[in-house]
C-alpha cells in the first residue's frame, strides 16, 4: 500500500490550499516537497490539511478528521506562531505549558491508534517590524524549544527552520526577503523550507 504523507498545520502549510485545483496542495513549501518528490519518482500520497490562523488547540479540535482519518505514514506538524501571535494582536496567550500538553497530545494520540513516523518543524519568526523582534525572547523562543524536545523525546525528524532562515536572511538582503511581514515565506522562504523539510525526512 503507497503511504501517505499528511502536512497540518496553520497558514504557512495551508498557503491557499483550499483554493487550489490541483490536488488542493498550495503555493507553498509542501507543493515544492511534492514535486520534489515526483521527481524522483516517490509515489508517496500528499494530504495537505494546513488552515491559516490555526494555534494548537485548533490542531487539536480537527485532529482525529484532518489528521488521523488519513491514516498517515509519515505526519509533518508545524504549528506555533500563532501562539505567539494571539497574544500580541489579539491579547490572547497561550502559555508555553500549554503549548506542550496540546502538542503531546497530538503526538501521544498518533502514536496510539497509527505509530507513524513524524516530522516536526520548528515555528519561526523572521521579524521585520520593531514589536516582532521581542516575539521571540519573549515568547516564541520557548514555543520552539518545546517542538525540538518534543522531536528528541518521541524521535521524530526536526526542522531547524530558525536558524536556516536566519542565516538565509543575512545572505538574501534582510528578513523581508524570507517573509514579507515577518511570518508567511517569499518564493524564497517556501523554497528553503521545503529544502530543509526534505533534508530531514532523509534522516528518518
Amino acid at each position: 500500500m503507497t503511504e501517505t504523507i499528511v502536512f497540518i498545520g496553520d497558514s504557512i502549510t495551508d498557503a491557499g490550499r483550499r483554493d487550489d485545483p490541483d490536488r488542493h496542495l498550495g503555493h507553498g513549501y509542501v507543493r515544492l516537497v511534492a514535486e520534489e518528490l515526483a521527481n524522483r519518482g516517490d509515489d508517496r500520497v500528499i494530504v495537505n490539511t494546513g488552515i491559516s490562523g490555526d494555534r494548537a488547540v485548533d490542531l487539536r479540535a480537527r485532529w482525529e478528521q484532518d489528521a488521523l482519518a488519513h491514516r498517515p505514514g509519515l505526519l509533518s506538524i508545524y504549528v506555533g506562531i500563532n501562539d505567539t501571535w494571539r497574544r500580541y494582536d489579539d491579547g490572547d496567550p497561550t502559555t508555553t505549558d500549554a503549548f506542550a500538553t496540546t502538542y503531546r497530545s497530538l503526538l501521544d494520540q498518533a502514536q496510539a491508534r497509527l505509530a507513524p513516523r513524524f516530522i516536526l518543524m520548528e515555528p519561526f519568526v523572521v521579524p521585520v517590524t520593531s514589536e516582532q523582534k521581542h516575539w521571540g525572547p519573549d515568547d516564541l523562543d520557548a514555543k520552539r524549544a518545546v517542538v525540538a524536545a518534543l522531536a528528541e523525546e518521541y524521535g521524530a525528524a526536526f526542522v531547524p527552520l530558525q536558524s536556516i532562515l536566519d542565516d538565509a536572511a543575512e545572505q538574501n538582503g534582510g528578513n523581508a526577503a524570507i517573509a514579507l511581514d515577518g511570518v508567511h515565506p517569499t518564493p524564497l522562504g517556501n523554497s528553503l523550507i521545503a529544502g530543509a523539510w526534505l533534508a530531514a525526512e532523509a534522516t528518518i
